[in-house]
């Protein structure tokens, strides 16, 4: 596995923080850029942190994190989403159809968010002992972690950037939508998790 193909795994492995990044964007498009930076730093590290553990912890829970694996994710976006889905419904039935700001990101969420979307990763890290141990691993585990971390970094900005966008046009329905993109996420997660 070459630096290339370490880059790509990196960008593979970031399309659901991606994505979660640009819901969180769209729900808060007010979001100033330390916050948004954050949000960036939180994904990068959870997806740089989790192949490392899976690296060292090899074989020994390969076949437990493999079983869990899918269900956590499901559990923990699936609990975020359906809360965003729930207050959202609930604030437009009261408010009938006045926009409201949406609750700010609290870093609690966001490391719950990061955890949920990194658990792939861990597999990733794996699986890259049995690369290492070939000699199919072309560099060491700390700068393919390293790479896999900064190309999320760079994926989870730029889709904070753009879920702002989209949240200053869907205004009040981006709670809502957030929602249901965190949970379609966790099915995701959990239906390649266990079917293939």
């Amino acid at each position: 596995m070459g630096i290339i193909d370490i880059l790509l795994t990196g960008v593979g492995l970031s399309m659901d923080a991606a994505a979660v990044s640009m819901t969180n964007g769209m729900n808060e498009p007010k979001m100033k850029l330390p916050k948004i930076l954050l949000i960036a730093l939180f994904y990068g590290v959870a997806q740089g942190v989790m192949p490392l553990i899976g690296y060292y912890a090899g074989s020994l829970f390969a076949t437990a994190v493999a079983k869990i694996a899918p269900w956590l994710a499901l559990v923990l976006l699936g609990f975020i989403g359906g809360k965003m889905i729930f207050e959202a419904i609930c604030e437009l039935k009261k408010n009938g159809e006045q926009p409201k700001e949406a609750k700010p990101l609290s870093l609690g969420s966001l490391a719950v968010q990061a955890l949920a979307t990194s658990i792939d990763a861990l597999a990733v890290g794996i699986s890259l002992v049995a690369l290492d141990k070939s000699g199919a691993l072309a560099v060491n585990i700390f700068v393919a972690v390293s790479m896999i971390a900064a190309s999320t970094f760079i994926i989870s900005l730029v889709s904070v950037f753009v879920g702002k966008k989209f949240g200053e046009l869907l205004s009040d329905k981006a709670e809502l939508v957030g929602g249901l993109i965190l949970v379609a996420i966790g099915l995701k997660i959990f239906i390649e998790g266990i079917f293939f």
